[in-house]
């Protein structure tokens, strides 16, 4: 239901003109049953369920960097610039992977159908194969490490 309610001002030199105010409509206009206003509030559970899911993952990304300064911490002694040299070196290795991640690309699109050769495939994953797949699984191992590093001006927190 709308209901419309007059406000009137009562300054001295004001037009005297009610003013009517409306409630502003719910999108898709108000429930019309217990059912609809059910399914609402199930459709709001499913969402902060969803937000608690982002939250935890978050939290456990968090958690993983930390577990990744205590390890540097705990050899930071015996092996005090690892950390510091995994962010310098990051981005080359990075460099490097895409390098190769745009010559299998060219490659593939000159090749197009003859990929399906076994020849072609063969020689294929001789040139390309390791190298994408090694190089993949040492960013993927030093990126934490760099990420955990501390600023090279200075350890943090």
């Amino acid at each position: 239901m709308l209901y419309n309610y007059p406000i009137e001002h009562t300054e001295p030199h004001s037009m005297n003109a009610p003013l009517y105010v409306t409630p502003t409509p719910m999108p898709g206009g108000i429930p019309s049953s217990n059912a609809e206003v059910a399914d609402l509030l199930r459709q709001l559970v499913d969402v902060q369920r969803e937000q608690v899911a982002i939250l935890r993952q978050q939290q456990a990304a968090a958690d993983n960097l930390s577990r990744w300064r205590a390890f540097l911490n705990r050899w930071n002694g015996e092996f005090p610039d690892v950390g510091g040299g995994c962010k310098q070196i990051l981005p080359v290795l990075e460099r490097s992977y895409m390098n190769v991640l745009q010559d299998l690309t060219d490659r593939v699109r000159e090749i197009g159908d003859d990929l399906e050769d076994d020849f072609v495939m063969g020689e294929f994953l001789d040139r390309y194969g390791i190298r994408v797949t090694q190089l993949g699984n040492i960013i993927s191992s030093i990126s934490p490490i760099a990420d955990a590093a501390p600023p090279a001006d200075g350890p943090t927190a």
